[in-house]
Formats: structure tokens, C-alpha cells, sequence
């Protein structure tokens, strides 16, 4: 009987060794991840041997990308494989649309499946690229105006006192702005930052941008656009102290 207590006892720790172990390898990301100043370098220079990969859909990447990036759409990877290269330690780093976009981490995890064994991914992704003042190609549609989705001040008032949890407010003033006087329960998130510091944002959630007078917070609109966010509105805080609305210190 002892041993077979014993026996049991050894079979059971194996058994969850060998659990713990498949479920690590499952869940650990075989890729690894650079930030925007470690590729920057790297494209700068002259000698590159690594392949830059815009895993965004085509008229993201044709509207802007990365100098000497190539685009195969995460979504129809198995249609571009050709491009590709051959050598499989080629070192490949794919980028989409910042921390909250899966497109460049699924298709890394293809490559890897693939085979590749040199697979990166630069998670911040283009809006940060952007904001960093950095270099990058820009197709004949960048700059036109976008029609944005504006919130009149009473409208948003009761949206804040009737569904709290389903909404944030974003001031993307300055700080110095911000602690003058701002909306009430507003965050701020400056403009010059803003993709930067975007990765708290809920996507599930309405997202307000405001500044004094529009042009900041249109700015903060096209960069959430940019990164995937779909319920988006914008306001004006002129227009809310002109309605004698509360503002905080």
C-alpha cells in the first residue's frame, strides 16, 4: 500500500509538471517586442537586414507607413507568403496600430508557426512612430479633414451623470491647462503623448477628447481613429464654461 501511495504520488507530480510546462509554452510568446527609439535606429541604418512588416490592411498602409516597410494584411497573410524571404532566421518585425491592435502579434505568431525564428514585433506601432516626429511615408490622403463626431456640453453632462461607467472623458490640454480648471472626472492625456499613453484607454468605452477650442482635440480624435477605437466623440471645454457648467482645479 505504501507503495503504491508513493507511485500515485510520483504519477501526480509528473502529470502536473508536465501540465504546467505545455501550459507555459502555450501561453509565452515565442516573439519579441522592441519600442519605437530600438527601430528607429535600426532604419536608420544603412545596412538593414531585417524585414519590416506593415501588418495593417492595404489602405492604412497606403495612406502612411514606415520607410521600407512592406504590407501583408494579418489578415490575408497565407495570400503574401511569397514575400517572405527564404531564410528562415531572417529577422522579421512586424508593427500595425499601436499596443491594442493584434494584427502584428497574430502575424508574428503565423511566422513562427512558419517557421521563422527571428520574429519581433513593434508593439507601439504607427501612431507613436508618428508622434515621435519621426520619418515616414504619407500618401496623397494623409491630411485630409475628417468629419468628426461632436458632443454639445449639456448633452455630455447628463451622458457623465447617467452612464459614468460607460464613458471617458480625455482632456488633451497640457497639464499646466489641465490643473487651471478641466471637466469634472476628466483624465488628461496631453496631445504631444497622447498614442503614447493611449494603452489605458477602454475601447469599450465612449471616449470624449476635449481641449479650449477644437484643434488639439481633433488631433486626439484622428490619432484614436488611427488606433482602432470606434465610439469617439469630441467637445469643446469653451463651450462648456459658457454654458456655466462646473469645471474642477
Amino acid at each position: 500500500m505504501k507503495n503504491f501511495r508513493w507511485l500515485l504520488g510520483l504519477f501526480l507530480l509528473l502529470t502536473l509538471a508536465f501540465f504546467l510546462n505545455s501550459n507555459a509554452i502555450a501561453n509565452n510568446d515565442a516573439y519579441q517586442v522592441l519600442d519605437h527609439a530600438q527601430l528607429k535606429t535600426m532604419v536608420d541604418d544603412d545596412e538593414r537586414n531585417f524585414l519590416l512588416v506593415d501588418a495593417r490592411n492595404p489602405e492604412e498602409f497606403k495612406e502612411a507607413h514606415i520607410p521600407g516597410s512592406i504590407n501583408i494584411p494579418q489578415k490575408k497573410m497565407e495570400n503574401f507568403l511569397g514575400l517572405l524571404p527564404t531564410d528562415k532566421t531572417t529577422q522579421i518585425i512586424y508593427y500595425c496600430n499601436g499596443v491594442k491592435c493584434g494584427k502584428s502579434k497574430k502575424a508574428a505568431t503565423k511566422a513562427i508557426e512558419l517557421g521563422y525564428t527571428n520574429v519581433w514585433v513593434y508593439s507601439e506601432g504607427m501612431p507613436v512612430w508618428e508622434e515621435m516626429g519621426y520619418s515616414f511615408y504619407k500618401g496623397n490622403d494623409y491630411e485630409k479633414r475628417i468629419e468628426t463626431t461632436k458632443v454639445i456640453p449639456s448633452e455630455l453632462q447628463k451622458i457623465m451623470e447617467a452612464e459614468a461607467d460607460s464613458i471617458t472623458v480625455v482632456d488633451v490640454r497640457d497639464a499646466e491647462e489641465f490643473a487651471e480648471g478641466h471637466i469634472p472626472g476628466a483624465i488628461n492625456l496631453p496631445l504631444k503623448n497622447f498614442a503614447v499613453n493611449s494603452g489605458g484607454l477602454d475601447k469599450k468605452k465612449k471616449i470624449v477628447v476635449y481641449c479650449n477650442s477644437g484643434g488639439r482635440s481633433y488631433g486626439a480624435y484622428k490619432k484614436l481613429m488611427k488606433l482602432g477605437y470606434k465610439n469617439i466623440y469630441q467637445a469643446i471645454f469653451a463651450d462648456w464654461k459658457a454654458q456655466g457648467l462646473s469645471v474642477s482645479m
